[in-house]
């Protein structure tokens, strides 16, 4: 018997503590946000297997990978509430203090001025597409025009001016993928990447590596993927001085010849014994331990932790996990 949708509701509240990154898949997988550090308005028009995509700017240019850290934010915040079983809408409240600390942005005044300016550029960022979103057994197909956030307003601010609460309001788009779990999980060291095109490779890697043990890809495709405005020549210097840099977190860049890049995880997928699923109503017991927390987050580390120990027989795994919640604070 398939498990009735959460009830939805206008507005949701962000307010879950730590929750893991995510990020959707189509934006993981095309070119939707610039790499430049200057504004950037270009037209982008991008075709590649099928999938065609138009990007065009606003006057203040086009989104930045780094203004999709809002999106990510809220992908994160949705993702742990469908976990948790709670309503979630398109349009979400939620402290901008909270937003700069999880994407370790500074929250100087001139944290929250470029945070403004981020918002800005996404809602004026128009993308046409016929990228599907939507459950792989019935996706959503369409050409269609959005924009990669609907709106936004400041609900609340600091005598001085300041944002304190914002509400967002999501594109439909974005909201179905994050309906139907379109999401990847991102390592947190993602966000203290600082050149655009370090994060782009992430995640691209992230995308494509999935359990594969490695990831062979062109040094034309990979620009083209990219987004970067760069000739090739440039382009393939700037990679071989991130892949000698070796600083990306979860992979490993290697030139193997012939302008082809393998990439590889750094952790070989461990297929050893493995827990049976936790029951619902110990993950009730757990939510209850530690509210305003993504369970499955923490049994997700719970596993991790399990495994790294050494995969011990557990007499009762629901026991174990409940007890090591308790431990851990």
């Amino acid at each position: 018997m398939s498990t009735p949708a959460p009830a939805m509701r206008d507005f949701f509240v962000c307010d879950f503590l730590g929750a893991v990154p995510k990020h959707d898949l189509a934006s993981m997988e095309h070119p939707l946000f610039s790499l430049s550090t200057r504004p950037d308005r270009r037209i982008l028009e991008y075709d590649h297997n099928g999938c065609q995509v138009t990007i065009t700017p606003s006057v203040k240019g086009r989104a930045t990978i780094f203004d999709a850290d809002i999106l990510i934010f809220c992908i994160s915040q949705l993702t742990a509430a469908l976990n948790a079983g709670r309503a979630v809408a398109r349009t979400l409240t939620l402290t901008a203090h909270d937003l700069l600390k999880a994407t370790g942005r500074e929250t100087s005044g001139d944290g929250y001025k470029r945070l403004r300016d981020a918002f800005e550029r996404l809602a004026g960022t128009r993308i046409t597409t016929n990228i599907a979103t939507g459950p792989a057994e019935d996706p959503v197909e369409t050409t269609t025009g959005f924009g990669l956030i609907e709106s936004w307003q400041i609900v609340r601010r600091t005598r001085a001016g300041r944002m304190v609460s914002v509400s967002v309001t999501l594109s439909e788009w974005l909201f179905r993928a994050v309906l139907s779990k379109s999401v990847l999980t991102l390592n947190r060291d993602y966000f203290s990447l600082r050149k655009p095109l370090e994060r782009r490779l992430y995640e691209l890697a992230r995308k494509h590596c999935g359990r594969q043990r490695d990831w062979h890809v062109s040094v034309e495709v990979l620009c083209k993927k990219s987004g970067s405005a760069s000739p090739r020549r440039v382009f393939r210097a700037m990679l071989r001085e991130i892949i000698k840099r070796d600083a990306l977190p979860d992979y490993l860049f290697e030139e193997v010849g012939d302008d082809i890049i393998r990439i590889t995880p750094r952790r070989v997928v461990d297929d050893g014994p493995q827990l049976a699923p936790l029951s619902s109503d110990v993950l009730e017991e757990a939510r209850a331990l530690v509210p305003g927390h993504d369970i499955h987050a923490l049994e997700a580390e719970w596993r991790a932790w399990w495994a790294s120990s050494g995969r011990p027989k557990l007499r009762s795994p629901g026991r174990a996990f409940v007890g090591w919640l308790k431990t851990r604070g």
